[in-house]
Parts: structure tokens; C-alpha cells; sequence
């Protein structure tokens, strides 16, 4: 069986979500090991991987169009996104709460920033790969 325009729309945006915030924690990675504190330069390269980020995902879902007629979604579209949704979010309060408790001990902000965006990423990730297996095995 192939895949709905639906999955494939999740693979793309799994994808390009997992290539462009590679990059990004990549290039933050290594300034922040050369020292790098100020916010500035991490909100330009920021800037820079959300609008490649747009760009992947135009162009991917371009081509999935091409490839396979789009169809609107169903309940089972939603469904899965929903359980894909409830079973992810726990990933993201994790990050919250690292973030309030180095908070209180007084980590730099772009540290602060950065386990922020890093839970966000890994949240959003974690709904993709989940909403990928339950189209596979079926909810």
C-alpha cells in the first residue's frame, strides 16, 4: 500500500525538521565551545534554519503533491496526529522544567535558550516518528 499525501507530509516534515536543527545545534554546538554567550549571533543563525526550514518544507511538499494526489484529511489523519501529539508533549514540559530549574541556579540565558529549543526540536521530532509508526502499524 502506498502512502497517504498525509504520511508522506510527515516524512518530509520530519525530515527537513531533523536536517536544518542538526545543522543548527551543530553550528550552535560548536559556539558555544568557543565561548560564544551573547544571544545575537544565535538568533541570526536561528533566523537563517527557520527560513531554510520553510524552504525544505515548500519544496518537499511540492513534491510530494507531484508524486501522489493530496487528499483531505480523514479522522484517522487526526487520530493519528492527536495520540501522535498527546504521547510527544511529555518531552517538551521536561524541557520547560530543566529550563525553570536552570532558571534558579542561574545558567546563562543562551543555555536557558537553548534546552528550550532543544525540547521543542526533540518534541516536535518524537510527534513525527510516532505519527510515521502509527500510520505503519495502524491505530
Amino acid at each position: 500500500m502506498l502512502p497517504s499525501f498525509e504520511e508522506k507530509s510527515v516524512w518530509v516534515q520530519l525530515i527537513g525538521l531533523v536536517v536544518v536543527f542538526a545543522g543548527y545545534f551543530g553550528i550552535s554546538g560548536v559556539m558555544l565551545a568557543n565561548g560564544v554567550t551573547e544571544m545575537a549571533p544565535y538568533v541570526s543563525l536561528f533566523a537563517v534554519a527557520i527560513v531554510l526550514l520553510v524552504v525544505v518544507q515548500i519544496v518537499g511538499h511540492i513534491a510530494a503533491a507531484v508524486i501522489g494526489k493530496p487528499e483531505p484529511r480523514d479522522e484517522r489523519d487526526r487520530l493519528i496526529g492527536w495520540r501522535a501529539e498527546s504521547n510527544s508533549s511529555w518531552l517538551l514540559a521536561t524541557g520547560v522544567f530543566a529550563a525553570i530549574t536552570g532558571l534558579l541556579f542561574e545558567f546563562e540565558p543562551v543555555w536557558i535558550s537553548h534546552v528550550l529549543l532543544a525540547s521543542l526540536f526533540a518534541s516536535e521530532a518524537l510527534k513525527l516518528v510516532l505519527q510515521i509508526v502509527y500510520y505503519r502499524r495502524g491505530v
